[in-house]
């Protein structure tokens, strides 16, 4: 039978009625580095902040909350901090998370501590599989992230062996409780240009974008992020492409590699963005839900 003279069921059919809620999250925290922090994708009209994936995937789902369940709160903390290794989040940003008593955790770590020469992505996975644990006493639903595939990233590229280990150690963390993984190193759009920032370790906006859509795919919540097509690459010279790296190194490549032999860290003296729950405004929230827990 051709699938559109089928009569479609209402939804009450399948205990679905109107007014039911999309998702059951209303407490939700990101914890991590700059990639949760949202570097790469400034906030024009708040000086100093980044938006990022996770502020687009919280703005869907307290959408989808609100508009859906009358009325119900949905609150939002992100604890992550540019910079900081794996056990530094696990020091500074576990304990403040289970005091939120959250019920959705995303977790994205080790990235920093895998790009760094010899950094051991089975020790680094051990440390992860040691905080899953602790976020799951929770009772909270717990996304991990793999990293990209960074076979096309030129300086970090050299690396893609080692990523392709931590993610595969990822899953296995993810597995032994019960997490899901956002799977960036399927997530082929990454490996355009225009996914990035100009200083080739962040995303741009667009990559936030995409990046965001792909979590609430895992997290199978309907969203209205639409799909983005990065404008095509404009062809270059090789002599052109070479003068571009040559400042990319000296803007961004040689003030990292500085900090690293100096102990120092781009997220020295950064505090985190939203440390506490908060409610979300603009777009399609209303105002006035000034009850939502903190």
């Amino acid at each position: 039978m051709d699938p559109s003279d089928e009569q479609l069921e209402p939804p009450e059919a399948h205990g679905e009625m109107p007014g039911s809620p999309t998702h059951p999250w209303t407490r939700y925290v990101a914890l991590g580095d700059s990639f949760t922090e949202g570097i790469g994708d400034p906030d024009e009209s708040r000086p100093g902040y980044h938006r990022g994936w996770a502020d687009r995937v919280a703005e869907e789902l307290a959408a989808g909350a609100v508009a859906s369940a009358g009325g119900t709160h949905f609150a939002y903390a992100n604890l992550a901090v540019r910079g900081k290794l794996i056990a530094q989040i696990r020091d500074s940003q576990i304990a403040p998370a289970l005091e939120l008593k959250p019920d959705l955790i995303t977790l994205c770590a080790g990235g920093n501590d895998v790009i760094r020469p010899g950094g051991d992505p089975d020790e680094t996975a051990r440390t992860l599989d040691t905080m899953v644990q602790i976020l799951s006493t929770t009772g909270a639903t717990v996304v991990l992230f793999n990293g990209p595939d960074v076979r096309e990233t030129p300086v970090v590229g050299s690396i893609r062996g080692k990523v392709a280990i931590y993610n595969e150690n990822v899953r296995t963390v993810a597995a032994r409780h019960d997490a899901l993984v956002a799977d960036m190193w399927a997530l082929r759009e990454l490996a355009h240009p225009a996914m990035w920032d100009e200083d080739r370790l962040h995303f741009s906006p667009l990559g936030h974008h995409t990046i965001a859509t792909m979590v609430l795919d895992t997290l199978n919540v309907a969203h209205d992020l639409e799909p983005l097509a990065p404008r095509p690459v404009p062809e270059r010279s090789w002599r052109e492409a070479r003068g571009d790296d040559v400042v990319w190194a000296r803007h961004h490549l040689f003030p990292w590699v500085v900090r690293r032999l100096r102990g120092r860290s781009s997220g020295d003296g950064v505090t985190a963005k939203r440390p506490t729950f908060e409610p979300l405004f603009g777009g399609s929230m209303p105002p006035g839900t000034s009850g939502a827990e903190k």
